[in-house]
């Protein structure tokens, strides 16, 4: 069986991470989330993969060198112009038809959920597409359209969220399509979710199927930090091993075993810390993620915030406010950042009480 994740585009929402790598190889609970969506397909019988990309193809061909031992084929897709949430379909067209269904997955979604479930639904209702709707409590956070389907699974139509409530099931990103899908799709920028879903829902060929794990679409770093927040509530339940010790930390937190934390630290809940980083002595963490190689110095604080490869915090410095530090970004010792987006190799030498973007 065959699967395709739409690699894509820019990742200009994750910003200023994603000046330094693709989206799709930013680490998410110190795994890349390509690793996370090929552990997916792999356990639900993929054995060969689809990457459709328009964007740094140089670094993710490396990185597939690296990982070409992962259990499944993987082959690049590479679009000259941007086609859109569908276009690359048609694209991969001659990788994917085999005269079996195969999957689509967005590559900007964290999640845990049953796809060979998915490829039974599909398999026993016969239509062309299958898509895995989330209940959510505000489905305009998502800038999404609200599905409208009936009990059976059949999608009935798309509303575009606003004034009217139409419900909370939104598109969770996740697919299952037949062949036929191939004769809908041609080789042109377009779109799934104004295009090609609506027609599938007015012919009655798409049906829906809930996804009950927990779900995030984390292409910002509010609902990245979001995400991660579920993901490790969801390896508390199912492979608690993974997380750290009550001794070193409160709550849910994973500790690369190449980092090292001082003496005194308050760390927790939902941190990561990355392989490599130095968290010294007396440091508050709680609600963050530290990316490879960074350094917290003593009595600093981070919360609610993302700090970049190989970055360092000054001693009793503060983070918060959903700051992002990019690559190689050094704050100065008792600054105080709050909301800043920092943009890749930066040192920063005063404080930033507003929320900006530091050039």
């Amino acid at each position: 069986m065959k699967g395709l994740i739409l690699v894509g585009g820019l990742g200009t929402q994750l910003r200023p991470l994603t000046l330094s790598k693709p989206k799709p190889l930013i680490d998410f609970g110190n795994q890349p989330t390509l690793l996370h969506l090929l552990e997916l397909l792999k356990n639900a019988g993929v054995t060969e993969v689809v990457l459709a990309i328009n964007y740094r193809a140089e670094i993710m061909t490396d990185f597939l060198e690296k990982h070409r031992d992962y259990g499944v084929k993987v082959t690049l897709s590479q679009e000259t112009e941007p086609l859109g949430t569908a276009g690359p379909i048609a694209l991969a067209k001659d990788l994917l038809d085999d005269g079996e269904p195969f999957f689509v997955l967005n590559c900007d979604v964290a999640c845990d959920f049953s796809l060979r479930a998915l490829l039974d639904f599909h398999n026993a209702h016969g239509k062309v597409g299958t898509i895995m709707v989330k209940s959510v409590d505000e489905p305009a956070m998502y800038g999404k359209s609200v599905v409208v389907a009936h009990e059976t699974g059949l999608v009935d139509r798309f509303v575009e969220h606003g004034r009217t409530f139409a419900g909370n099931l939104i598109n969770a990103g996740v697919y299952i399509f037949s062949p036929q899908i191939f004769e809908r799709i041609t080789l042109r920028p377009t779109s799934m979710e104004k295009e090609v879903l609506p027609e599938l829902a007015a012919e009655e060929q798409l049906y829906s199927m809930p996804l009950d794990g927990y779900w995030m679409n984390i292409k910002t770093p509010k609902n990245f930090l979001h995400g991660t927040s579920h993901y490790l509530s969801h390896l508390r339940l199912h492979k608690p091993q993974s997380l750290a010790q009550e001794s070193i930390a409160t709550g849910n937190v994973i500790v690369d075993p190449s980092a090292s934390i001082g003496k005194g630290c308050k760390i927790g809940p939902d941190v990561v810390i990355g392989a490599g980083c130095v968290v010294e002595d007396g440091v508050h963490l709680a609600r963050c993620t530290l990316l490879e190689g960074c350094r917290v110095c003593s009595h600093a604080v981070v919360l609610d915030s993302i700090l970049g490869w190989r970055s360092t915090v000054g001693c009793w410095a503060r983070v918060e406010g959903v700051s992002v530090l990019g690559e190689d970004v050094h704050l100065e010792a008792e600054l105080f950042v709050n909301g800043a987006l920092i943009l890749p190799h930066k040192t920063i030498d005063s404080s930033v009480s507003e929320p900006q973007i530091i050039m």
